[in-house]
């Protein structure tokens, strides 16, 4: 006789007495008690006559409870409590398979507008059928690494948000970002895959080949990209333009302008290149208030090509001609390549999703004639915006401060500074990174631009390396976590040895999982990374073959351990949050200084980069506030607000002036070695008022901030381009806001 069982979905089927015997098999597998086979299957036929004898329809759950009941009747309790444990990893399975295919209906079915799902990332059109595929994606394997892969102490930590992983999704994929050293890359030419790219010879293709660097670099890791030295990088173009540019000039000039002349045009320009190339021929910038470009060496060079390739006598006049044409056509093309830069890194759909790349330029420490015009360059393209007068989101661009350089009025890039804080007062960018702090000074080697400290996106900082040379191009942050303070202090319950008790466990677990997860990458190889590990970007991939696993390179990432809401974890602890009391400060330092302390020892003994992170949690801060409301109830100045702050942010709802808040975050950006940025925020329209803004800039640099920025009030009116502070009349066209609204512009990661 056939048996029927009926399943959890409803369905019906015979039943299969070989199912019982192959889950008590699976239950006794990892248990030192174990059951011999005989014992299984006697188990398993008297377990079958017990069912059968009360109901000729089973149900999964009747088969369970017996098969639970039996083992424990028969003194198994090992294989019992592992049964009882498998079991209900299978349920909370079914359960997430049921969930997982709920969420993928909405994300086929819904509109972004009715569906969060679809809104948590700003950089992705969920309504666009990439951006669905995406998140189609995304959630298959955060349920896959949830279910299936992850460890049980970790992902009940981060379920119950004591923890959060971050980019689950690629936890078993790739790594975090990186910092690309551009010129490294671009001087033997590299391969995006489908053929070889050559050496670029002019700015423009320089320009370009930046953001293809970046894209292609995108699709090899889950976070940011930046080119740690930009300005740097895109001289070497314009040096190879100007060149170019001179050669054509007299060129032209010999066939047009100059008389009486016999030339074979068929072989001159060759002849004029090959003369060229005996001379260093460069650029300079025209001085103030002068009506011409004015270098004498290339001025002089120009005249010796001319009387060698020339059979005339030359006027004096010429060679300083051509020579300001060159300057005035190389000026042009480096605007047109700098312009192109940005408007690419704001159309280059190319990263999972239809994203565009999350690119990050550092800029304004080369000196150099051609460094600077790079510089000036791109400022003024970001100042100019988008084609309808949009501020480009990408990419966020970083001037690099440095006293002797362009900090101070007598420094020779000091007018770049001013033009930077100008473009920032309108643009909301460029943020600044301080190489004069001393924990950035100490690697500064002045002339090697990979010694300058360079951020990525948000915040990430990487340059001390324990195995290797301290140098920002080539490395990156491998990944990290973020832990809730707020939940530890709540928790605790006030009582601050108990604090340190949950500090140092989720701190170890947080090492525990990123280890656990470094431990999966490494094992991967050079051909799963063909353009980071392949085209020899990273440190540590140089002499690295396809088959090659990736110890070498990622044994220079840093990993990094993050923190959000001290000021909530402060509140619940002390009362107040450390904008409120020097005592709340104290124990705010003494708790980021813990981390730190933790952190530099697991770099001690186990070799690898590990640091302490100010965490960029715009998702993950309300993530944790809503579990923390859930657990907690609204507890004032810790779960009354939607989001907890970020970091070690004083909380954006405290009234406190900016001398102040910039004295209380200074501290803890020396302590966050994997990253930091403290905002200061302006009322009014900062364009008009330059000086103060400038004078924000110099405060934060002077208190040894590492990174920061100023945040302001920036509107758009979409339809006259107008942009800046907008009330409900636009200044430029007088429209009335009730007409069309006007658009509100908010920097990424600014709380």
């Amino acid at each position: 006789m056939h048996y029927k069982i009926m399943k959890r979905s409803g369905i019906m089927e015979n039943f299969n007495i070989n199912k019982i015997i192959n889950t008590i098999t699976k239950s006794n597998k990892d248990v030192k008690s174990k059951i011999n086979k005989e014992e299984i299957h006697e188990l398993a036929n008297s377990i079958f006559k017990q069912l059968i004898k009360k109901n000729n329809l089973l149900t999964v759950e009747d088969v369970q409870k017996s098969i639970e009941e039996n083992l424990i009747q028969k003194g198994f309790f090992e294989v019992a409590k592992s049964y009882i444990t498998y079991q209900k990893v299978h349920i909370e399975r079914k359960k997430a398979a049921q969930k997982l295919m709920k969420s993928y209906t909405n994300l086929l079915f819904a509109d972004a507008k009715d569906m969060d799902l679809k809104r948590d990332n700003a950089n992705i059109n969920g309504d666009a059928p990439m951006g669905i595929m995406l998140k189609l994606g995304t959630e298959g394997a955060k349920t896959w690494a949830d279910k299936y892969a992850l460890p049980s102490q970790f992902a009940e930590a981060d379920n119950l948000n004591y923890i959060h992983i971050h980019d689950k999704d690629f936890s078993y994929i790739c790594w975090n970002c990186m910092n690309i050293d551009l010129l490294k890359l671009l001087h033997n030419g590299f391969s995006t895959g489908h053929g070889f790219i050559r050496e670029p010879q002019s700015i423009r293709s320089y320009a370009a080949l930046a953001c293809i660097a970046i894209q292609s670099n995108q699709n090899d890791m889950f976070g940011g990209q930046a080119i740690n030295a930009f300005d740097y990088a895109m001289a070497e173009g314009v040096r190879k333009s100007f060149k170019k540019i001179v050669i054509e000039t007299i060129y032209d000039f010999c066939y047009g302008y100059i008389p009486n002349v016999n030339i074979d045009f068929t072989t001159f320009k060759d002849k004029i290149k090959k003369e060229c190339n005996k001379y260093t021929i460069r650029y300079t910038e025209k001085l103030k208030n002068e009506k011409y470009y004015f270098d004498f060496n290339s001025i002089n060079s120009i005249y010796y090509v001319l009387n060698s390739i020339l059979d005339t006598d030359i006027d004096c006049a010429y060679p300083d001609r051509i020579y300001n044409i060159a300057c005035r056509k190389i000026e042009e093309e480096t605007k047109q390549a700098m312009e192109a830069v940005i408007h690419n890194f704001n159309s280059l759909h190319s990263r999972a999703g239809g994203q565009v790349p999350f690119s990050s330029i550092n800029f304004g420490t080369d000196i150099s004639p051609e460094g600077r015009l790079v510089t000036k360059e791109i400022l003024n393209a970001t100042y100019d915006g988008l084609g309808n007068g949009e501020t480009p989101i990408f990419p966020i661009s970083i001037f690099k401060l440095k006293r002797g350089v362009n900090y101070d009025t007598t420094d020779p890039n000091y007018d770049l500074f001013k033009l930077a804080c100008k473009v920032s007062a309108k643009r909301l960018f460029p943020n600044f990174v301080n190489i004069d702090a001393s924990y950035n000074l100490k690697y500064y080697q002045e002339g090697n631009y990979n010694s300058e400290i360079a951020t990525m996106g948000c915040r990430t900082r990487v340059i001390s390396d324990i195995n290797g040379d301290d140098i920002t191009g080539g490395r990156g942050n491998f990944s990290f976590t973020t832990i809730n303070l707020p939940k530890l202090a709540l928790e605790a319950k006030q009582d601050i040895d108990k604090f340190w008790e949950l500090l140092d466990k989720y701190i170890t677990l947080s090492h525990d999982y990123l280890l656990y997860r470094y431990n999966i990458i490494v094992k991967k190889h050079v051909y799963n990374f063909p353009f980071a590990v392949g085209q020899k970007i990273a440190v540590g991939s140089e002499n690295l073959k396809q088959e090659d696993t990736l110890e070498e390179v990622l044994k220079h990432c840093s990993l990094s351990i993050g923190f959000c809401g001290l000021a909530e974890c402060l509140v619940a602890l002390t009362g107040k949050h450390h904008g409120e009391s020097i005592k709340s400060q104290d124990l705010g330092i003494e708790i980021i200084k813990y981390i730190r302390k933790k952190t530099d020892q697991y770099t001690k003994d186990e070799h690898l980069n590990w640091s302490t992170f100010s965490t960029p949690a715009e998702s993950t801060a309300g993530l944790f506030q809503k579990s923390n409301q859930k657990e907690y109830g609204i507890i004032k100045g810790v779960t009354d607000k939607n989001y907890m702050t970020n970091s070690f942010h004083i909380p954006v709802y405290y009234k406190i002036n900016a001398y102040q808040k910039i004295q209380l975050e200074a501290p803890y950006h020396e302590l966050c070695n994997a990253g930091h940025i403290s905002y200061v925020e302006m009322d009014g329209d900062p364009t008009k008022n330059l000086t103060a803004f400038e004078s924000i800039v110099r405060c934060m640099h002077d208190s040894n901030m590492g990174y920061f920025s100023i945040n302001h009030p920036v509107d758009r009116d979409p339809i006259c381009g107008y942009t800046g502070i907008i009330e409900n009349e636009c200044p430029h066209c007088h429209r009335k806001e009730e007409e069309h609204k006007h658009l509100a512009l908010k920097k990424y990661s600014n709380n």
